[in-house]
């Protein structure tokens, strides 16, 4: 999945390096001077050499002149400049000013006079970093990306395993989320954000992130807004503000940059390369574009950045949510489990470290941004969480709702599922079949846990509308969106977007959105009012839905094109019927499921005349059984290919449909229908053998010669859907597979047309709502990472793998004996046959009672190893799981560049007799 150039592939680049076939002397000279790189010291560059070729479309042979009388990161000011160069103030000035602006040089002001000095600096941080903070500089000169991508990994390829605690004065350092060790009383001052801020009070300003810049330019961007995630502090504010870097901004703006940074999980990080009492700049960094954070992951060597604390999960309170893992930009927290096993606890693994083990590429994760990403431990953890498509934190919830806490458990729901009502009343129930309880007893009731927590959603006082939070400190993003269809695909990708900060316009073709939640399923399990309940929520949001337009038809994918739209999500669903093939059944009186489930959804008093025939046996064929029934049926009758105990419908579904009279046959397929003056009168059935063949695949073997004619006047076909594209790919070089399902990657969803994306059941076929609004929470990411300019659509992303646990091998004792809950019934309503929900909602206290039952299987586990301890998790942690602790003080040391040696040596030699003579770890 990644495209990490390791190492850099000039070939893959999205441009071309120039090299000059005579180098410039004076460029070669300068680029040896600043590198720190060890091989460039002790040998001449060349041409071929990214000290060379990145210095050399930005310095001019004059401003090399100017360099070469300098040492690097010694202040000089104007005069000592005048007198080693030889040129006068009025013309070297602007010259100076002109190399701070490209980024060779920086400036200050520490000195007893205040007078301004000119700085040499480093290559990173320093000029490898300035020279990709201005996008028209990096658009002129896409070769200074390349450049530092090489200065932050060749200088430390050989040396990061010998680095100390702190750094030492290598790069960046992480500094913990204030707030996660507000408590920590061992802390110390350089520990602490507001420490810095204090420091240089009111001399701040914000600049672009070189990195986001630079990664995206190279093809790796990450989809954030680069501006203003870099405070810069001190004189660097003011050196960011004069040469058109950076602008001011005050404290309060520095507050907000960082809480949005926290927001979406972004890792804070300051200069190390000054000694303890100087910073210039604190840092908001994306794992999966930061060259400073690279030097620990890609390395495995969290010496280099990580700050002096650990997380560690406090496993009583951890309820497996996954909120810590799925932030964690180490990879350190993954889902467990807390259950023993019968071999007890399960040990899990820890990242080897290089305190006493020979370091090298062998070592190394040049796929970190990836494995960082892995969810849970090979040994699995909680079942609902795993089982459900959209991996919902059903544990974390439960707990919530234990506590009375129904908005928060609200909104954790809503971190993956916008519509928690909708689900809680037609959900399959994944979660409960894999449920660890159901080897006790009974599986907990959750989906009627989920439904009584969304309650609120029906009522707009208490509606949970979650917040925007953009990757971007301005706002939100402009890019139109367009979603084609207004299913649970289509307005889950819409919800996900408007969260990342867009304003999508779907585009539905009915008169209401909601897709087959509101044309295919019926009132009496799923009442109109729930579905535009929690659409209005979207609403909210700055989602716009316009009904009644048909892509295709009455605007096409190339208009929209011309109207600004940069992407497409199609999620039309399956819409259409099937016919079985049968002779007769362009009879009158032969119906489709889904064409009949949209009429009554349109009009609940659509009459059903005499005796009605479903042919089906999935929960649609029962919904229409039902309905019928609800329609005036004299009788209803289902004929299925399947023996009962292989039926596609739920066992509760085809209970429910008996208790309300229908009849259902199983082992029957139809032959053909009969018909008299055009309209159906019989359906004839033939006896199915099998079903399936040896492989599994859908094959039925018929008994010909057992057949029975059932009499009728309504037939209806529930054996399958199809997509009715209509002229939606009229032009588009999307691809058609099996059952015209469109072609997409599996893990983006792009199609072949890469502004065209698709999700739900135009690319799985049909299934169930809770998948679709899974697809559609990916089809967001993906769109949003395609919309951003030059951003991977695959580095970096969570592929959401969870493996269950393995419920055979656990031991299960201690728990709640309480018998599962079920819901009262609105005795007001006829439940057989009126099209209102007579189905309750638990009471409070069922929902205390049923949340006992669950056994908390999963939690949290944090490798110390792998924790750079940036607090993060501590911030998405609403149950105090998991808290920073000040393990690790050493790693606050802070020493100046120029001191590096003194602190790696002696480091470097414990080390190296660790490794020859310690003790081996079994």
């Amino acid at each position: 999945m990644s495209q990490t150039h390791f190492p850099l592939d000039e070939e893959k680049l999205p441009f071309s390096i120039p090299k000059d076939e005579k180098p410039r002397e004076k460029i070669l000279k300068l680029g040896q001077k600043i590198t720190d790189r060890v091989p460039a010291k002790l040998r001449p560059l060349t041409a071929e050499d990214p000290e060379y070729w990145g210095l050399a479309g930005i310095v001019t042979d004059e401003m090399a002149d100017v360099a070469l009388k300098m040492k690097v990161r010694k202040p000089m000011t104007l005069p000592q400049l005048v007198k080693v160069t030889g040129k006068p103030a009025q013309e070297l000035e602007p010259l100076l000013q002109e190399m701070s602006n490209v980024g060779l040089l920086e400036y200050n002001w520490e000195n007893e006079r205040r007078e301004k000095q000119y700085v040499l600096p480093m290559f990173v941080p320093g000029s490898a970093e300035f020279f990709n903070m201005k996008q028209q500089q990096i658009d002129e000169h896409p070769e200074v990306t390349a450049f530092f991508e090489r200065m932050t990994f060749l200088p430390l390829e050989h040396i990061t395993a010998m680095v100390p605690p702190g750094g030492a004065g290598i790069g960046m350092h992480v500094i913990p989320v204030e707030q996660a060790i507000q408590t920590e009383n061992r802390s110390v001052d350089i520990e602490h954000i507001s420490h810095w801020l204090d420091k240089y009070d009111g001399k701040y300003a914000a600049s672009p992130c070189s990195c986001r810049m630079s990664r995206a330019k190279l093809g790796e961007g990450c989809g954030d807004d680069p501006e203003d995630w870099c405070i810069g502090v001190g004189d660097m504010a003011d050196y960011l503000v004069e040469t058109n870097k950076g602008h001011y901004v005050d404290r309060d703006e520095v507050l907000r940059i960082l809480k949005r940074a926290e927001d979406n999980g972004f890792v804070h990080q300051i200069t190390n390369i000054d000694g303890e009492n100087k910073i210039f700049a604190i840092c908001n960094c994306n794992v999966n574009i930061c060259n400073a954070l690279r030097t620990s992951q890609l390395f495995n060597t969290p010496n280099m950045s990580r700050s002096a604390y650990v997380a560690s999960v406090t496993t009583e309170n951890c309820v497996a949510c996954g909120r810590c893992v799925e932030y964690c930009p180490a990879g350190a927290v993954r889902l467990g489990q807390k259950l023993c096993t019968k071999d007890g606890p399960v040990e899990y693994p820890r990242q080897e470290l290089p305190d006493r083990v020979k370091w090298g590429p062998e070592k190394w994760d040049i796929n970190y941004r990836d494995t960082n990403r892995t969810n849970c431990h090979d040994t699995g953890t909680a079942p609902c969480k795993t089982a459900c498509p959209a991996h919902i934190a059903v544990q974390g919830y439960l707990k919530m709702a234990a506590q009375g806490r129904y908005t928060e458990a609200l909104a954790l729901i809503k971190q993956e599922n916008p519509f928690p009502a909708v689900c809680g009343r037609v959900c399959n129930r994944r979660c409960e079949d894999a449920c660890t309880r159901g080897k006790i007893d009974q599986a907990v009731a959750i989906d009627e846990v989920k439904k009584f927590i969304a309650q609120k959603d029906l009522d707009a006082a208490t509606r949970y509308v979650p917040p925007i939070q953009p990757p971007s400190n301005r706002g939100g993003f402009d890019d139109k969106i367009a979603i084609v269809g207004a299913g649970p695909a289509g307005l889950s990708c819409a919800f996900f977007l408007a969260k990342k900060g867009y304003k999508p316009t779907v585009f539905e073709k009915n008169a209401r959105p909601g897709g087959m939640l509101v044309y295919g399923i019926p009132s009496y399990k799923l009442e109109k009012d729930v579905v535009d309940a929690e659409i209005e929520v979207l609403r909210q949001m700055g989602v716009e839905i316009r009904c009644n337009v048909e892509v295709g038809r009455d605007v096409t994918l190339d208009e929209l094109r011309a109207q600004g739209y940069k992407a497409f999500y199609l999620a039309i669903g399956c819409q259409g019927g099937r016919l079985a093939g049968i002779p007769g059944e362009d009879a009158e009186g032969v119906t489709t499921a889904v064409e009949f489930l949209h009429r009554v959804s349109e009009d609940e008093t659509t009459r059903v005349r005499g005796r009605a025939v479903v042919i089906g046996g999935g929960n649609v064929a029962i919904d229409v059984a039902r309905s019928c029934l609800r329609c005036g049926a004299e009788d209803v009758a289902m004929y299925c290919l399947e023996q009962e105990n292989q039926m596609p419908a739920s066992p509760e579904e085809v209970a429910e449909a008996r208790q309300e009279g229908a009849v259902i046959h199983c082992g029957w397929g139809p032959s053909r229908i009969l018909q008299e003056n055009g309209k159906v009168t019989d359906v004839e059935f033939k006896r199915c053998v099998s079903v399936t063949d040896a492989n599994g695949r859908f094959a039925p073997v018929y008994d010909e010669n057992d057949t029975m004619t059932v009499p009728c006047d309504q037939v209806f076909m529930s054996i399958g859907q199809s997509i009715q594209w209509g002229g939606l790919l009229t032009g588009s070089t999307v691809q058609l597979g099996g059952g015209r399902r469109a072609q997409a990657d599996p893990l983006t969803y792009q199609t072949a047309q890469p502004d065209v994306f698709v999700g739900g059941d135009v690319y799985t076929g049909p299934s169930f709502a809770i998948d679709a609004i899974a697809a559609g929470k990916q089809g967001a990411v993906s769109i949003h990472r395609f919309v951003q300019p030059n951003t991977s659509m695959t580095i970096g992303r969570d592929c959401r793998q969870f493996i269950e646990l393995d419920k055979d091998n656990a031991v299960l004792t201690g728990y709640d004996t309480a018998a599962r809950q079920y819901p009262a019934m609105d005795g007001r309503i006829d439940h057989t046959r009126s099209f209102r929900d007579a189905h309750g909602t638990f009471t409070e206290e069922q929902v205390k009672t049923e949340t006992a039952r669950c056994l908390g299987c999963g939690a949290s586990v944090v490798d110390p190893n792998k924790c750079i301890g940036c607090g993060l998790c501590t911030t998405k942690c609403e149950f105090d799981a998991i808290h920073l602790s000040r393990e690790l003080p050493d790693c606050s040391n802070m020493v100046r560049s120029e001191d590096k040696f003194k602190a790696i040596l002696p480091y470097m030699l414990k080390r190296e007799m660790k490794i020859r003579f310690g003790k081996k770890e079994k």
